[in-house]
Formats: structure tokens, C-alpha cells, sequence
């Protein structure tokens, strides 16, 4: 007999930022498990690309344009969803954006671009995708978190109290929505290794650097999301919300210095 605890089969997901890197492994892990998944991002053609190699005969992935800061497009994304096929079971709130630079070299648009997506495009999809969780009476919201909301990296700054008002609203939601069999929690990725990141990872510094400060002494991969967002989905955790999920291969679990012991 099968076990069915962390089973996500005819669930349906609903993934923001499904288009690439985490959103696009974590829209291929649900699907590959018998998931209905829906990835949503502003770019039509990379979404359809993303949506074409995800699918096969088996899987079953779909996609649907959506700016995430636009309660207008929310909405008629969530509705979209809802008429095709009847329900959310899982939300995976993953669209994010970043700048690197120095905090007095930010600029009042580039802090907008950033919170506008990262911490009000949380807030709206969650809060639009929540009132249909609410009304049938379940539902899990998976929101990613990041390192930064345990230690602010240089450089960051903006990026970092954006996924700091995510962690308050996962909290905050959670403890709102329990009543209504709603479950909200989040995964806090390490070092991912992604389209997006690996041209910083290629420094030889950098990566040393990472690797002495990560326990299990390598970077992550896109793919070392993949059990954390299955156990937050499934009756695996029908027991938790309003927590965080720090995938980060140790690094949180402490301060390492440069001594060999």
C-alpha cells in the first residue's frame, strides 16, 4: 500500500515566478508527482517556453501572464484559475527581485521595483488567493522567504526588508487564517545556485567563501527546494503554519571562523 502522507497528486498549485530558476524546478517537481500546476510571470513567451519543457504526457502544466504588483492582474489570474479548474490547493508565492548595490546608491525606483514585486506582490497574491482558500475551507500558502531575514547581507539592504515584511506576513496570515483551514508558511533558501546567480558563484572567492560558511560545505541547488515545498503542500504538515523553512544547508546554524578544528 502506497503512502500517501506527502502526496500531491490532482492537487492544484498555483506557482508566481514559475517561468525559471526555483519557481520553474518546483512547478516540474509538482507536476511530476500528479500535481495540475500553473505557473504565472510577466513574460508570455518565457512562461510558454518554461511550460512547454515541463510538460509531458503525464505532466500537466499550464501558464497565465500576471505582474503580481497589480492587484488587477492577481485578480484576473486567480479567477482564471479558479473557472478552469475549481480550486487552489497549494500556493507557491515565489516571484522576487533584487538589486545589488550600495545602500546610498539605491534609488527611489529602484526601492519601488524591488518591494513593489517582493513584499506587495506577496501580499496581494496571497491575500487574493486566500479569500478563495478561506471560502473552501483549506488550503496551503508557501511563501519564499530568504537568508536575508536572518542576517541582512551587504548590499541588499531594500531586497532584505522586503523579504522581511514576506516573513511578518506568513506569520501574521497564518495566525488569521488557521480558523479557516488555511495553512501559510514559508522556505527560506541558502545559496542557490541559479540562471540568475551563477555568474556571482563563479568568483573562486565567493564560493569558498560560501562553502566555509555552509556546514554541509556546498552551494545549493534549485533542486534541494523540491522536499520542502512537497512536505508544506501535503497533510505531511497539516499540523504547521506560520513557520519558516531555512533549506540553507547549516549556514544559519552558526558563525564558522577561520580556524581548522
Amino acid at each position: 500500500m502506497l503512502d500517501t502522507l506527502f502526496s500531491v497528486k490532482d492537487h492544484v498549485v498555483l506557482i508566481t515566478g514559475g517561468s525559471r530558476g526555483i519557481g520553474k524546478e518546483l512547478a516540474s517537481a509538482f507536476a511530476s508527482r500528479g500535481a495540475q500546476v500553473i505557473i504565472a510571470g510577466r513574460n508570455k513567451e518565457t512562461l510558454n517556453k518554461a511550460a512547454n519543457e515541463i510538460n509531458t504526457s503525464s505532466n500537466s502544466v499550464s501558464s497565465e501572464v500576471c505582474d503580481v504588483s497589480s492587484s488587477d492582474d492577481v485578480e484576473v489570474l486567480v479567477n482564471s484559475v479558479k473557472s478552469q479548474y475549481g480550486k487552489i490547493d497549494t500556493l507557491v508565492s515565489v516571484a522576487g527581485v533584487n538589486k545589488r548595490m550600495k545602500a546610498e546608491a539605491y534609488t527611489e525606483e529602484d526601492y519601488d521595483s524591488i518591494t513593489n514585486i517582493n513584499a506587495k506582490g506577496a501580499w496581494i497574491t496571497a491575500q487574493t488567493v486566500g479569500r478563495e482558500m478561506i471560502t473552501q475551507g483549506s488550503g496551503s500558502i508557501i511563501n519564499v522567504d530568504s537568508l536575508n531575514t536572518y542576517a541582512p547581507l551587504r548590499g541588499t539592504t531594500p531586497y532584505a526588508m522586503s523579504k522581511a515584511s514576506v516573513l511578518m506576513m506568513t506569520r501574521g496570515l497564518a495566525n488569521e487564517w488557521g480558523r479557516h483551514g488555511v495553512r501559510v508558511n514559508s522556505i527560506a533558501p541558502g545559496f542557490i545556485l541559479t540562471d540568475l546567480t551563477k555568474k556571482v558563484w563563479a568568483d573562486e572567492t565567493m564560493q569558498a567563501w560560501g562553502k566555509a560558511n555552509t556546514p554541509l560545505e556546498r552551494l545549493g541547488t534549485v533542486s534541494d527546494l523540491i522536499g520542502a515545498a512537497i512536505f508544506l503542500a501535503s497533510d505531511a504538515s497539516q499540523f504547521m503554519t506560520g513557520q519558516t523553512l531555512r533549506v540553507d544547508g547549516g549556514f544559519t546554524a552558526g558563525i564558522n571562523w577561520p580556524i581548522d578544528l
